[in-house]
């Protein structure tokens, strides 16, 4: 088998229940605003959805030979609705395609989630597999376990004009909050908390979730909406690594705004002269 004969492989359907306790843990551990998120889950909650299913597509044994390493290279979701605690979703997940690039391949994998109210959300991964390094970093000391960089809330705030920048949004992750992460998020990469498994896959040490950047980068943009269902649809991609303890912040400007909805586009900055963390291009809800 190669990973080509992956394309068409359907994972699922697999129950998810939208728990309460689990929407409350992830809430902590992106540092979303719980006053909000009590009663409907928080759109990041996207990524607790899809690794129902990814993990048992990422776990194959022929997947496991070009697992040394695994990134994530980019996500899309569209979201249909608000989510409201205590629903159960049936997720499917779909591998849409493969391209390979030398020992590189790129794994798109779909995955669609529905309720009793109809589906919640769609998406869209782009997963890196190689059996080498995907990149080459020089070996860095892993921080204190709770050391972190600033953070501030992520209460609502007006939105800009079209052509305007967007407030920044200070955001960084201890060690520790990875843990919690994966605990909620359920993506247990061991990059995202082993040295050893981190540098065997060409990183510097230990790094972010790159759902949890993408969790950040939809607070910023949900704090312009109120309500449950503030995003109608974002793309992320995921330009380099970030390291626990490691100072972000988010900034953006709004791009431009119509029937559909509002379009910001943001990144999470890591200092000037260096390429972001992440970017992304997020609708709002009218």
């Amino acid at each position: 088998m190669t990973l080509d004969a992956l394309v068409g492989r359907v994972v699922g359907p697999a129950a998810f229940c939208v728990e309460a306790g689990q929407v409350a843990d992830f809430v902590r551990a992106t540092g979303d605003d719980a006053g909000r998120w009590r009663g409907f889950a928080p759109p990041g909650f996207a990524a607790a959805a899809l690794f129902a299913v990814a993990p048992a597509l990422l776990a194959d044994p022929e997947v496991g030979r070009y697992g040394r390493s695994l990134l994530h290279a980019e996500q899309a979701f569209t979201w249909r609705r608000a989510l409201a605690v205590g629903e159960v979703l049936e997720v499917r997940g779909r591998v849409a395609a493969v391209r390979a690039r030398g020992t590189l391949h790129i794994v798109s994998f779909e995955v669609e989630t529905d309720g009793p109210e109809g589906t919640w959300m769609e998406g869209v991964s782009s997963f890196m597999l190689s059996d080498k390094p995907a990149v080459a970093s020089e070996e860095e000391e892993e921080p204190a376990v709770d050391e972190q960089g600033p953070c501030d809330p992520a209460g609502p705030i007006p939105l800009p004009a079209v052509g305007e920048p967007l407030p920044p949004l200070r955001r960084s992750a201890s060690r520790f909050d990875l843990e919690r992460y994966a605990a909620a998020g359920g993506d247990r990469n061991p990059i995202h908390w082993d040295h050893d498994a981190a540098r065997a896959a060409g990183l510097p040490g230990v790094v972010a979730h790159g759902l949890l950047v993408a969790a950040w980068l939809f607070q910023a943009a949900a704090r312009h909406r109120a309500g449950p269902d503030p995003l109608r649809r974002a793309r992320v991609r995921f330009r380099r690594p970030l390291r626990p303890a490691a100072a972000g912040v988010i900034s953006g400007r709004v791009a431009s705004s119509g029937a559909p909805g509002t379009t910001l586009e943001l990144a999470l900055e890591g200092g000037a002269g260096r390429p972001p963390f992440a970017t992304a291009v997020v609708e709002v809800t009218p």
